[in-house]
């Protein structure tokens, strides 16, 4: 009788690991197909550009999808993309990206980690208009329907930062009546946020 729950037992894990091992060979085969630009990284199959496009990535050029550095090491670190070099076709990991990404940007890194912040947290965020603001936020939900109600403002713990650039922000942001959001790296990586409604010098 032992015997024969043991086996069952045995016969049930199996199931449930191949079952596992399936699913992310699936998964793996699914990743999205994407080759490295200059200025990002491009998606081509119309079915992928559809649905990224729904979720709120990358914007449209030359029938595809082009999708800033930020967005493709987001995409990336999760497992749905997979980037190849153009020329060559070989693969292109995280730090790579990165690289190309830091090449550009020097703010790279904070951008990243302020974009896999509100991403995780379910908010849709994209790229900023210039005058400091880095992205534009949408409330969960109302990316498509609504404007974004929220502008970011991305700084690193330490980094300086003038009172002036700072008035000028929030008074355009107020003028479009969005509201600003500081968004602050600490040392440990983590991004702690700020609303910021008035600015009063003494």
């Amino acid at each position: 009788m032992h015997d024969s729950v043991r086996n069952m037992v045995g016969w049930i894990t199996a199931l449930k690991q191949s079952k596992r091992a399936a699913e992310t060979n699936r998964n793996a085969e699914s990743k999205i197909e994407a080759s490295l630009k200059e200025k990002g990284v491009l998606v081509s199959s119309p079915e992928d550009i559809e649905e990224l496009s729904l979720r709120g990535y990358g914007v449209s050029e030359n029938e595809g999808l082009m999708l800033t550095f930020y967005e493709a090491l987001f995409l990336l670190g999760k497992g749905i993309i997979a980037v190849k070099k153009e020329k060559t076709g070989g693969k292109v990991n995280f730090q790579t990206l990165l690289q190309r990404f830091q090449s550009i940007d020097e703010d790279a890194w904070v951008r990243y980690l302020i974009y896999r912040d509100l991403r995780s947290r379910g908010y849709v965020a994209r790229e900023g208009f210039g005058l400091g603001i880095d992205f534009r936020v949408y409330e969960r939900g109302e990316y498509g329907k609504e404007t974004a109600k929220y502008m970011i403002f991305g700084i690193q713990e330490g980094q300086p930062v003038s009172v002036e650039e700072l008035a000028r922000s929030l008074m355009d942001v107020q003028s479009l009546k969005k509201r600003l959001v500081l968004a602050v790296i600490n040392r440990r990586g983590e991004v702690v946020y700020y609303s910021l409604s008035q600015l009063t010098l003494k």
